[in-house]
């Protein structure tokens, strides 16, 4: 951690006082838990959920996953005692911990070519790794050689960037893939939450895909952006920290500030 990222953490956990209630909003893949081809088996950092389970137990946090997962996905990787409310699908879903949906729904002219798409893509995946959601479709590279992940883009691009000129529809880029989608993204669903919470309450945003600096955009103002990842990149977060060590030092800092009376 450099002594920057050290004094902007003192000066952010110094605002914990009070009894204030606090926000947490944290992507899953790549900062909770390292990155798997297959998602299934991507499980929390060692130490992360005993950490999130000590901030939990607090109740002065409102934790919430902001993930491009589908929201269901979470809870059983998480493994928590009480599941948190997740905003899944990169904003566009919305589950509660008691269990409420909200989904955003793309136009009907726009959901008809989605859904040709999606059958497209079920006969012919491109050489990449097909993911249907319910608010678009994804084409995933990761783990294909350079020249082979190339094609892949080339390809998924030629089908996926015309399509984005439809009413409703975006493309978003992320790490290894591209999704064609409808609905919020992560920038809109932080600000959706910080919209609900005080003012004066304390927050922060951890992220490390491409996705999440639309929520580092977000927070500006407001409170402190994280990029997590093992290697630096240009990004409009506050501060850089490298899972898994530093991600656990992070929530340790939480669960310290949180304890103050």
């Amino acid at each position: 951690m450099t002594p920057e990222a050290a004094d902007k953490l003192a000066a952010f956990f110094a605002t914990f006082a009070d009894g204030a209630k606090a926000l947490l909003l944290l992507d899953y893949d790549g900062t909770l838990a390292p990155f798997r081809v297959d998602r299934f088996t991507a499980r929390p950092w060692a130490g992360v959920r005993e950490q999130l389970g000590g901030i939990q137990r607090q109740g002065r946090t409102r934790m919430v996953v902001v993930t491009g997962r589908p929201a269901k996905e979470i809870a059983p990787m998480l493994a928590l005692d009480t599941p948190l409310e997740v905003w899944g699908l990169h904003g566009a879903e919305r589950l509660y911990p008691d269990g409420r949906r909200e989904l955003e729904q793309a136009p009907d002219a726009t959901q008809e070519k989605l859904d040709a798409l999606r059958q497209h893509l079920k006969r012919d995946s491109l050489g990449g790794l097909f993911e249907d959601k319910a608010n678009g479709v994804v084409m995933h590279w990761r783990g294909r050689s350079p020249r082979a992940a190339k094609l892949i883009e080339q390809r998924t691009r030629a089908l996926f960037e015309p399509l984005a000129q439809m009413e409703g529809l975006a493309l978003l880029e992320f790490e290894s893939g591209l999704e064609l989608r409808v609905g919020r993204n992560k920038g809109g669903a932080a600000k959706a939450l910080l919209a609900e919470m005080d003012t004066a309450s304390p927050a922060a945003y951890l992220g490390d895909d491409l996705t999440d600096e639309m929520a580092f955009e977000a927070m500006k103002g407001r409170g402190l952006s994280v990029l997590m990842r093992r290697q630096p990149r240009e990004t409009a977060a506050d501060i850089w920290l490298r899972p898994p060590t530093e991600l656990n030092g992070f929530l340790e800092q939480w669960v310290e500030a949180g304890s103050r009376e």
